[in-house]
């Protein structure tokens, strides 16, 4: 089997793009986090073992918190934190640094694309995820930004795009 194909990236939205914004009580987030539970265990059951996360707030948060879920069931799964810089989460509110360190803490690897923030690290951050991967999921609302900008990259190097839409 082709080592990429074990190997699964992520994109989505910030939560000032979701509809429900930063309240994951809403009914609309707790099903988005059960869709994606499901997509990874399905991911899992294809033969998929490492997720890369790029770390953001909102969908990324979601999603490093169902591979974290994932991995108490099976235990050869691993995530590994694709940071755009180290000081990624200098500027976010207390609670989001504190929810942010702990999934750090909880990552089997971490990997920075810079030390410091520059003009493009975020893309250059998605760019590396997909290089590595064989597969994309998206939490995906149709509009332009870094997400659709990954899909199209991922598109373009022929990875399998799931798109979750929103």
């Amino acid at each position: 089997m082709d080592e990429k194909i074990t190997i699964c990236c992520f994109t989505g939205h910030r939560p000032e793009k979701l509809p429900w914004g930063a309240d994951e009580t809403d009914a609309r987030c707790v099903r988005l986090k059960e869709e994606l539970r499901c997509h990874l265990e399905g991911l899992y059951l294809a033969g998929c073992r490492h997720f890369l996360c790029g770390m953001a707030r909102g969908c990324d948060t979601y999603f490093a918190e169902g591979v974290l879920a994932l991995r108490e069931q099976y235990p050869d799964v691993t995530l590994e934190a694709a940071l755009p810089c180290d000081t990624q989460a200098d500027a976010w509110r207390a609670e989001e640094r504190r929810r942010y360190e702990h999934l750090l803490a909880e990552c089997d690897e971490v990997s920075f694309v810079a030390h410091r923030y520059s003009p493009g690290c975020m893309q250059r951050r998605n760019e590396y995820m997909v290089d590595l991967s064989g597969v994309l999921l998206a939490v995906y609302n149709g509009t332009a930004g870094g997400t659709m900008r990954t899909i199209l990259y991922a598109q373009r190097k022929g990875l399998k795009v799931i798109t979750i839409e929103i």
